[in-house]
């Protein structure tokens, strides 16, 4: 059973990486192929990278996991601090680049953004918590 359950873990992994390459070869294609604004294209491609920096974020922490065979919490807290970050990246080119927005367009990208810097700050003092009070990950 041990050894099935290893297998479907090592086959997660598997899955991970090649969601990662297909994310960014579609993101890659889309750059070069499509017609859209430089700006739209460039946020598009940028919010593409940084989804496969999060898939791979959490590829090589399920792949630590099956070494170690202990769930470290430090990566999870990395990886969404990423994601938040990508969130508030996202937002902010959306409301950079974006060209006018109505106002309900704009009140929606102003709460994405909050809830962005919210979830990085409070995943950062998670972070500062978790060090300040001696745990280590093995």
């Amino acid at each position: 059973m041990s050894r099935l359950i290893v297998g479907l873990e090592y086959a997660v992994v598997v899955a991970l990486w090649a969601l990662s390459v297909v994310i960014l070869v579609h993101s890659f294609v889309q750059f070069v192929q499509h017609k859209s604004s430089f700006t739209d294209l460039t946020i598009q491609a940028i919010d593409g990278v940084l989804v496969v920096i999060i898939v791979l974020d959490i590829a090589y922490t399920v792949l630590g996991q099956l070494r170690s065979a202990v769930m470290p919490v430090r990566p999870f807290l990395y990886i969404g601090i990423l994601a938040g970050v990508r969130d508030v990246l996202s937002a902010s080119a959306h409301l950079s680049f974006g060209g006018p927005t109505s106002g309900v367009d704009f009140n929606h990208t102003l709460i994405s953004l909050g809830v962005g810097i919210g979830v990085v700050a409070v995943l950062v003092l998670s972070l500062y918590v978790l060090d300040r009070s001696g745990h280590r990950d093995p």
